[in-house]
């Protein structure tokens, strides 16, 4: 296919932009690193060099106080123009063009000396802000500009002011946080009277030829949040102010609506920036669950933008404008939108990465260096661990040959494709079977390796991933009983009344795919807008509506216990888990903690809780105990003194991460010699 929209270039007048894709800002974590400036110009070049048109950059703040955390990163000091010029030095000698984003937190900001529109505290922060007194909004402009213009001797080709998130712009901006009486509140032109001098002041000492990008909320998702009127009145203001580029922003980081989760269907905000474009000429750009080339030539070909823009679909595979220009979109490593590396390890303030790519972020500290030993490798179970090592392996210049027991590829990915709202799992199972066949992997389906078969190669990597793990439990092996990988392979017919033993991932996993009323609102924008409670039409501030009721009915009578006495869920993501908890909690789910097990029988599954012995009468048991490792070939090997390394779950059976899995499959890969 190809997508001669996506890459058609962008005349910005001044100059052009080769293609429609923008690298969205993401925060690393390389920012505040030791050395992470030589990473982060590894990090963009690699982009560059991937085709993209233009890329932002993680937030920099322009003052102090603007800071996300205390030791975040600044621009606004000559000194620092230095390091940020090994960045645009090394993306320009890829041919590319990279904008810096200038974010203040506001009341974001994890320190005591945030600051606000008025002294409000943020839900998701325990630090109250300090209120912006008029004097300190003025010297804040002048900050911006000042950031604005170092940003510019330091070679970006631009900025992209931080208008939405919830940050302090859109503070300003929003009456949820902006309660202030004097000439920066009240009415939407006092509201907006801060972020219009923040756009004139860095016009005015940047010239006409720098791309100045402002990100505007264009749907809050809070209330408190700004009517449709108000949002297109701002973006006219803007494009007066002498913006070059609207970029769309969607929801506030406090906002209870799921915007980049991999349940969220794909381009599902794309219409608000469509309806935008009808109201000004500067070019816009679409935004949020954009992470295919043909979602986004879609979106192009439809006018519903002039841009769009990917993050962490750019985390996942650097290549990836280059290979649809080739005609290679099925090469494509997908971003499956899970967040596990990218805005967990953010929010965690870890350096970010991608489960699929774990390359991300470390292009100088991990690679795959080609080998022309000519030595075989045996990889044992093609699940992502045994997927990926083959890949890498053969990546390397090793002959490689992938066996798996049953006849299917992708080992738990194809039972996580199966939980409503994690379709784009699929997407990475085909993406694994297109580069097994392009690098030349002899895949042996329905295949049992053993000793004798292994004993020719150099390498043995055995990935064979884990089993169910089964409590010790009388009535364990009743007829009720069933382990979550039978239910999803569709083994047993559950029944309408069910109890989930654990709550972790896979307990979770299994409450959504066991109460599933209707087909996944995923595959269906409208439907899912509906269930979260957007409105389309826009009718009320934030663009909030009631929910859809629909939304939660269940298909079964579910009971969710778990030993532990913490809350039900709380080990789930930190940037998704809330999502799990409120769908399961919509639908009815009882949740119990501080649970003895007892027995299973005729009766039911038996327990101690709340000190007294309780009886759940069930149809069935499903156990989302945790898994072991499977290592049945061990012994086998050992025997034949056969060397071997085991990687993903057959190491380590923790809950079901394929982040940990893949990444570890790289790294056994690159030690190879």
């Amino acid at each position: 296919m190809s997508y001669p929209h996506m890459l058609e270039p962008l005349d910005l007048g001044f100059t052009t932009l080769k293609n429609r894709v923008l690298m969205g800002s993401m925060h690393t974590g390389l920012e505040e690193e030791k050395g992470g400036f030589d990473k982060l110009a590894a990090f963009f070049a690699e982009r560059a060099r991937g085709g993209v048109g233009l890329i932002v950059t993680g937030g920099i703040s322009p003052n102090f106080r603007g800071r996300l955390a205390p030791h975040s990163s600044q621009l606004s000091f000559p000194w620092q123009v230095s390091r940020h010029r090994k960045i645009t030095d090394a993306v320009h000698h890829e041919g590319g063009k990279i904008c810096m984003q200038l974010l203040h937190a506001g009341r974001y900001g994890y320190h005591p000396f945030s600051v606000s529109a008025s002294k409000i505290k943020a839900p998701i922060n325990p630090f109250k802000p300090s209120k912006l007194s008029v004097r300190q909004i003025k010297g804040t402009v002048k900050d911006y500009a000042s950031s604005a213009k170092l940003a510019q001797k330091a070679g970006y080709d631009g900025v992209e002011v931080m208008g939405s998130e919830g940050y302090l712009l859109n503070q300003f901006l929003c009456n949820r946080t902006n309660k202030r009486t004097d000439e920066y509140g009240g009415e939407i032109e006092a509201r907006a009277k801060f972020p219009l001098e923040v756009v004139r002041a860095i016009r005015e000492v940047v010239g006409p030829e720098f791309i100045i990008i402002f990100r505007l909320s264009m749907l809050d998702l809070v209330e408190g949040g700004n009517d449709w009127q108000e949002v297109v009145q701002l973006a006219k203001w803007l494009e007066q102010a002498g913006v070059t580029i609207i970029n769309t922003g969607i929801g506030w980081h406090e906002a209870r609506i799921p915007t980049i989760a991999t349940s969220v269907p794909r381009a599902a905000f794309a219409f608000i920036t469509e309806r935008m474009r009808k109201e000004v000429s500067v070019p816009l750009v679409a935004t949020n669950r954009i992470n295919t080339p043909e979602v986004a030539e879609g979106i192009l070909a439809s006018g519903q933008a002039d841009m769009v823009s990917m993050a962490r679909p750019l985390l996942a595979d650097a290549e990836f404008v280059n290979k649809a220009a080739r005609g290679e979109g099925e090469d494509i490593n997908i971003c499956i939108g899970c967040n596990q590396g990218c805005l967990d390890h953010t929010f965690s303030l870890k350096r970010a990465t991608c489960l699929v790519n774990p390359f991300a972020c470390y292009e100088t500290e991990l690679k795959l260096e080609p080998t022309a030993s000519g030595k075989r490798v045996a990889v044992v179970g093609a699940g992502p661990a045994g997927m990926s090592s083959a890949c890498y392996a053969a990546e390397r210049g090793f002959s490689v040959t992938l066996f798996e027991q049953s006849d299917t590829l992708g080992g738990q990915f194809n039972l996580a494709s199966k939980i409503p709202g994690k379709e784009e799992f699929k997407a990475s199972l085909d993406y694994f079977r297109q580069r097994l066949n392009r690098l030349g992997v002899e895949v042996k389906l329905g295949c049992c390796a053993d000793a004798d078969t292994l004993k020719a190669f150099d390498h043995v990597l055995l990935a064979t991933g884990v089993t169910p793990r089964v409590p010790k439990l009388d009535g364990v092996d009743h007829k009720k009983v069933v382990t979550y990988q039978q239910v999803l392979g569709g083994e047993v017919e559950v029944g309408q009344r069910v109890a989930l033993m654990g709550a972790g991932g896979i307990g979770f996993d299994m409450g959504e795919f066991l109460s599933e009323a209707h087909e996944s609102a995923t595959l269906h924008p409208k439907v899912w807008l509906k269930q979260w409670g957007v409105d389309p039409e826009y009718t009320q501030g934030g663009g909030l509506t009631e929910r859809d009721s629909t939304a939660f009915e269940s298909a079964r009578q579910i009971t969710l216990l778990q030993r532990k006495t913490t809350k039900p869920g709380k080990g789930l993501g930190k940037t998704t888990g809330w999502i799990h908890r409120t769908v399961l909690k919509d639908r009815g789910v009882t949740m119990m903690s501080g649970v003895e097990y007892l027995k299973v029988d005729d009766q039911g599954l038996h327990i101690h809780h709340d000190g007294q012995d309780k009886v759940l009468e069930v149809d069935h048991v499903v156990l989302c105990t945790g898994q072991e490792s499977n290592r049945g070939l061990v012994p086998e090997l050992e025997a034949a003194q056969i060397p071997y390394i085991l990687v993903g779950g057959a190491e380590l059976a923790a809950e079901l991460d394929a982040k940990r899995a893949i990444r570890q499959a790289a790294e056994v890969v690159a030690s190879l010699n």
